[in-house]
């Protein structure tokens, strides 16, 4: 194993040197020439860019009062289009769409490499904006104020415009904002995000605006938001500790901060007067994972009854939940199969009731409510061979379909079953499998992630049903420990020194689909990305007699310097920290980078990341390539100059990419 101080790759991790960059050249040229030069490579490509730039695909929506906004790429708009609708408009099946930025113009006229980042509206007058814009797809970002009556920006030292950081800005009024952002010294957290919050007046130059909330540099983030709901007007002040816990106030009108005294552990919201506490560790006597809701004058107060609106077990956890003006959504998850209830307060106590009309075989998902203007709200539907279908409805009404995904592959013969395998310490992981299932062994891809608490539900792709499934091959989702898909404990039971029990899942659904007959190990691929890219280096340095290819996309490598590189230090609450002796221990025993081994023999493994990445360092790619090639085993590398954590800038980049992908892994299993 070497550390920091021995590493001679170190060099590597200079983002945009040019030496460096010339190294990532010669490696992609390297790629393209092996990969990408043939006839087939580019009926891929470009049967996956038809996919991406449909313009039969959904234009998913936000509603806000009168207008539907959406932003919009496509073969014609690259960069592509922020605009907006009417309900009345957008129900139609070719709905007029008003332009509000034409990106690819902005970046024509600019010679900037904008790429989307996002839009506050004002509200209730919606007549400005403030919007983010990226450079190549980073996730720090440029604000500008923007004008929705005359379409211009708003410039000079009566704007709020910002240069590029990770910014955390929002309206209070037309004339006020709430921002964090790059100050200067001592105005950043370790991790690179903002530590203290200012309300920053219109007109005041933004280094003099009034500090309401100060940070400490160990923590993540802090960041002021306000709550403009009609007659319940407040600001909340969130001092994230670490990635998983915060502490929270809300922030009265005469400067007094008021803890919520909740779990730092626990999700938190307020609307109106109905607190509601989404528990990941026992609290009060209630488990983790249930939700709770109390009445949040009462709660400020010092009261803790509490009604308990969910409760899991072991098969049930809840995945999502968002208010409509009067009533409060909830997605849950039994054995990672959605289902959707309305919960209503009242009187009496809250209502509970299944909502109708959800379509069966699919996973769900909340897509908008406007909780300020009525019950209205709008779901997506998706299944592995089943297209989006975007549902509309009216709290106590009928849900209708009011969009629907083409589909863009056969699915003819392809079924979707779910499997259990059982982990080292005698878990059941459950998984997907995607495939036709002729009964005899077929190339597979077996895709996870286990991190964070994020759940891998079933979702269609015509991307992978162009590039994989048609093909008779067979695709794999593993929900594995580290994710979210039974609850915070399914996430607990991995972290830090109990990382490994994700590998270990991996591994054993790997070992499972050979034993079912459904694969062979030598057809059998693994892909994963940034914390899945961690779980594919491990794959590779620990169990690599399991596969005959991998792909290891944005990924995180060398666990003995990944708190020092860009937002690294805000993860430490899920690995640990490396300049701690004791955690330092378990990290090592797995760190990819630090394990790799010159007599051993890999798979074949393709390492893409993005040179402007600024989540995840693309130094962590680089290293891994570099320290596998000085030990003589074989490895292919591309680094995307643009695309940020994402991979990719626009339709273009992502479609090869993807092609790149699939073309490693056809010709390798």
């Amino acid at each position: 194993m070497s550390d920091s101080t021995t590493d001679p790759n170190l060099w590597l991790e200079d983002v945009t040197g040019d030496k460096q960059l010339d190294w990532v050249r010669a490696h992609n040229e390297r790629t393209v020439d092996a990969y990408t030069r043939t006839p087939e490579f580019e009926t891929l490509q470009s049967r996956i860019r038809e996919v991406l730039d449909t313009d039969a695909r959904i234009p998913y929506a936000r509603r806000r009062g009168e207008f539907l906004y959406n932003y919009w790429r496509d073969a014609q708009h690259v960069r592509g289009l922020w605009r907006r609708t009417t309900m009345e408009q957008y129900l139609r099946d070719d709905p007029e769409w008003d332009v509000l930025v034409d990106l690819d113009a902005v970046a024509e006229q600019e010679g900037e490499n904008w790429v989307w980042a996002g839009a506050q509206v004002l509200r209730p007058d919606q007549h400005r904006a403030l919007i983010s814009l990226s450079r190549g797809g980073a996730d720090a970002v440029v604000v500008r104020e923007f004008d929705l009556v005359t379409r211009e920006f708003v410039s000079g030292p009566d704007s709020f415009e910002l240069p590029e950081a990770k910014t955390d800005i929002g309206w209070i009024d037309v004339d006020t904002v709430y921002v964090g952002t790059d100050f200067g010294d001592g105005s950043l957290t370790d991790s690179g995000y903002p530590r203290l919050a200012k309300r920053w007046r219109r007109g005041q130059p933004v280094e003099d605006a009034e500090t309401v909330f100060e940070g400490e540099a160990g923590d993540v983030a802090v960041g002021a938001r306000y709550d403009d709901t009609p007659g319940y007007e407040r600001t909340f002040v969130d001092r994230a500790l670490d990635f998983h816990t915060a502490h929270r106030f809300e922030l009265t009108a005469d400067g007094e901060l008021v803890e919520l005294e909740v779990p730092d552990d626990a999700r938190v919201s307020v609307y109106r007067d109905h607190l509601l506490v989404r528990t990941r560790s026992e609290w009060l006597g209630y488990p983790a994972g249930a939700l709770l809701a109390a009445n949040y004058p009462a709660f400020l107060a010092g009261a803790r009854e509490m009604t308990v609106l969910f409760t899991p077990d072991a098969h049930t956890s809840l995945e999502q939940y968002a208010w409509t003006r009067n009533h409060l959504l909830v997605v849950t998850l039994q054995d990672v199969q959605t289902r959707v209830r309305v919960l209503t307060p009242g009187e009496d106590g809250w209502a509970d009731v299944a909502l109708d009309g959800v379509p069966d075989a699919t996973s769900t998902s909340i897509i908008d409510v406007d909780p300020l203007d009525g019950d209205e709200f709008f779901l997506n539907s998706s299944g592995f061979t089943v297209p989006a279908t975007l549902l509309s409805g009216t709290v106590g009404g009928p849900l209708t379909a009011v969009k629907q995904a083409p589909g863009f592959f056969d699915t003819d013969g392809i079924t979707v079953t779910q499997h259990f395998a059982v982990s080292d310490d005698g878990t059941r992981v459950p998984y997907f499998v995607v495939g036709r299932n002729t009964g005899t062994p077929s190339p597979t891809l077996l895709y996870g992630y286990g991190g964070f608490e994020n759940s891998m539900v079933p979702a269609y792709s015509g991307g992978i049903g162009r590039a994989w499934l048609e093909r008779g091959n067979t695709y794999v989702i593993a929900n594995i420990r580290g994710g979210g898909e039974y609850g915070p404990t399914w996430h607990t039971q991995a972290l830090k020194e109990n990382r490994p029990r994700a590998f270990e899942d991996f591994a054993a659904v790997a070992k499972d689909l050979v034993e079912r007959g459904i694969t062979t190990t030598a057809q059998l691929g693994a892909q994963g990305g940034s914390n899945g890219g961690l779980l594919m280096g491990v794959m590779l340095t620990r169990y690599p007699d399991l596969f005959g290819a991998i792909v290891c996309q944005v990924p995180l490598l060398d666990m003995r310097r990944y708190h020092l590189l860009l937002a690294g230090a805000s993860w430490m609450a899920e690995y640990g920290d490396p300049d701690d002796p004791d955690e330092w221990k378990f990290l090592a025993e797995y760190s990819p980078y630090q394990n790799t081994d010159p007599d051993a023999t890999y798979p074949p493994i393709l390492i893409t990341t993005s040179t402007r990445d600024d989540r995840v360092h693309p130094g962590h790619a680089r290293k891994m390539v570099a320290r596998l090639e000085e030990q003589g085993h074989a490895v292919a590398y591309y680094e995307n100059i643009e695309g940020g954590h994402g991979g990719a800038a626009d339709n273009a980049q992502a479609a090869f990419k993807s092609a790149l992908t699939f073309t490693f892994l056809t010709d390798t299993l």
